[in-house]
């Protein structure tokens, strides 16, 4: 997997007044690039990306864009981020833009590693092993879980093969249980937070349904973006009011 290498960004190596010397590529050619890892992606998702200022391809005299290998590795780990961090593009823009500016900013919520090295090999192993999905043998290596366990999992809605295959999210339910195992909680006692979820997800969906109807592939992107903000925002009001009760058991 190519890696995005920071302190070679595009933008900072034209403001060094370097030339960026990479074989251009047509936006069909970065889609074949990316849709393997990235199978939902279309180019009026990478000109939504361009229109929020997060990647700035070059021009021909014609004004067709062409794409580097580096615009390549930076829309990689973009949509990586935004898909497994959950993170809003302003956070992600502004991230890029101090490393663009030659700073060194701290490293992004929810783990994503900070700057220079933006993504190193650590994050691109991770970020491969979210991209595709796994058999039940590696979700067990990966997370500890008993075979019990897992079945338990399914039984109550936590977790959903694909076709005996299991995706990023079921690796991180399945980490998550076996850690509450070891405090006497079952599967059976998390059956709350699917409904939880489903009812959240019914409210994201109400309030983003009129984007999700539209035809052009920007606003579903749009809708896909205030979607993740709106969780996001649900969930800081969870951990809020569950850190407040708990606040009051050595009271």
């Amino acid at each position: 997997m190519p890696i995005f290498d920071a302190a070679r960004s595009p933008r900072l190596e034209a403001s060094r007044h370097e030339p960026v010397r990479q074989a251009a590529l047509n936006i069909g050619e970065v889609l074949s690039e990316l849709k393997d890892e990235f199978p939902r992606v279309t180019a009026s998702k990478i000109r939504f990306l361009e229109d929020k200022g997060l990647i700035i391809p070059q021009r021909t005299s014609a004004g067709y864009r062409k794409y580097t290998a580096s615009d390549v590795s930076r829309l990689r780990f973009i949509l990586a981020v935004q898909r497994d961090q959950y993170l809003p593009l302003k956070v992600i823009k502004d991230h890029l833009d101090a490393i663009d500016r030659g700073e060194a900013p701290e490293a992004l919520p929810g783990g994503a590693p900070a700057a220079p090295q933006l993504v190193n090999s650590d994050m691109a192993e991770a970020v491969e092993r979210k991209t595709r999905l796994v058999s039940l043998a590696e979700l067990q290596g990966l997370t500890g879980a008993s075979e019990e366990l897992v079945d338990e999992l399914l039984k109550f809605g936590l977790v959903e093969a694909q076709a005996g295959l299991f995706d990023s999210s079921c690796i991180k339910v399945t980490q998550s249980a076996v850690q509450l195992a070891n405090h006497g909680v079952e599967p059976r006692h998390l059956r709350q937070f699917r409904t939880a979820a489903d009812r959240e997800f019914s409210l994201i969906e109400s309030i983003v349904g009129n984007d999700l109807k539209k035809p052009e592939v920007s606003a579903r992107a749009r809708a896909a973006e205030e979607a993740q903000e709106i969780s996001r925002q649900c969930l800081e009001i969870h951990d809020a009011l569950v850190q407040r009760a708990i606040s009051q058991l050595d009271r």
